[in-house]
C-alpha cells in the first residue's frame, strides 16, 4: 500500500510528469532520427549532445553567442523601459487610452517580418538594427499587458488612497505599481519571447555575426548536427532569461501571498 502510494503521488507530480513527457519526445526523436528520417535532415540527440563541444569550437560561435545575447539583452531592456512607460501613460488617461490604444492594437496586429527591410534600411547591418526589430517585437506586449493591468486595479483602492490624503506619485508608487505587476511581469516574458523572435529573424535574413548567421551557414552546409546544437543551446539561452524574469517576479510579488 505504501509503494502504490508514493507512486500515485509519484505520478500527479509535475515535475515528474513533464520529465516523462521531454524523456517520451527525446526518445521519439532518437528513433524517427535512426531509422527512419534521412541523416542529411536529422540528428539523433545522442549526437547532438556528443557535438556540442565541436560547435563551440568551430570558429566565430562563441563569439556569435555573445554577439546575440547582448542584443537580446540590449533589446529586452529597451522594450521594458519603453512598453512601462508607454503603457503607463495610455493605461492612466482615459483620452490617451481611447485615442493611441486602437493605434498601438493596429501596429501590433502589422507582420513585424514585412518591415525588416525598413530597419535595415535605417539602421544598416550591424547589431543596431537586429536590437531595433527586436524592440519592435518586444515592447508591444508590455503595453498591451500594462494597459490591462493599469485597468483592472479595482477602483476602492485609487479611492481609499486619495482619501488619506496620497498625491499622485503616492498613488502610482504605492498602488498602481504593486497590484500591476503580476500583469507587468507577464508581459515581460511575453516581450522576451517577442524579442529573442525579433533579433533571430533579424540575424537569419541580413547578418554577418550572431546565432542566426550560423544556423544559416550550417542549413546550407547540411549539416543537422551542429544546427540542432547550436539551436539547443538557443533554447538553454531562453529558458535562463525565462527563469530569470520569473525569480523576479515571485521576489516582487511576495505581498501577494501574505
Amino acid at each position: 500500500m505504501a509503494r502504490g502510494g508514493s507512486f500515485r503521488r509519484l505520478i500527479v507530480d509535475p515535475g515528474f510528469v513533464r520529465g516523462g513527457v521531454i524523456a517520451v519526445m527525446f526518445a521519439v526523436w532518437e528513433i524517427a532520427a535512426r531509422w527512419f528520417v534521412d541523416p542529411l535532415f536529422l540528428s539523433p540527440p545522442s549526437r547532438v549532445i556528443v557535438s556540442l563541444g565541436a560547435v563551440l569550437r568551430t570558429p566565430g560561435v562563441p563569439a556569435a553567442l555573445q554577439v546575440t545575447l547582448l542584443e537580446l539583452g540590449a533589446a529586452f531592456v529597451l522594450s521594458v523601459v519603453i512598453g512601462l512607460v508607454v503603457g503607463l501613460a495610455v493605461g492612466l488617461l482615459s483620452f490617451s487610452r481611447r485615442t493611441f490604444m486602437p493605434i498601438i492594437l493596429l501596429l501590433y496586429g502589422i507582420p513585424q517580418i514585412t518591415i525588416l527591410p525598413l530597419f535595415i534600411l535605417y539602421f544598416g547591418i550591424g547589431p543596431a538594427s537586429k536590437i531595433a526589430f527586436g524592440v519592435s517585437h518586444g515592447i508591444f506586449p508590455i503595453i498591451v499587458t500594462v494597459v490591462a493591468g493599469v485597468q483592472n486595479l479595482k477602483p476602492i483602492l485609487l479611492v481609499s488612497a486619495r482619501s488619506m490624503g496620497a498625491n499622485r506619485w503616492q498613488v502610482l508608487r504605492w498602488v498602481i505599481v504593486p497590484h500591476m505587476m503580476p500583469t507587468v511581469f507577464t508581459g515581460m516574458r511575453l516581450g522576451m519571447t517577442g524579442v529573442l523572435l525579433g533579433v533571430l529573424l533579424a540575424e537569419l535574413y541580413v547578418s554577418t555575426a550572431g546565432i542566426g548567421y550560423f544556423t544559416t551557414l550550417f542549413t546550407q552546409n547540411f549539416d543537422p548536427t551542429k544546427l540542432l546544437g547550436l539551436i539547443g543551446m538557443l533554447a538553454t539561452m531562453a529558458i535562463v532569461l525565462n527563469q530569470i524574469v520569473r525569480r523576479t517576479e515571485e521576489r516582487f510579488s511576495k505581498w501577494q501571498n501574505t
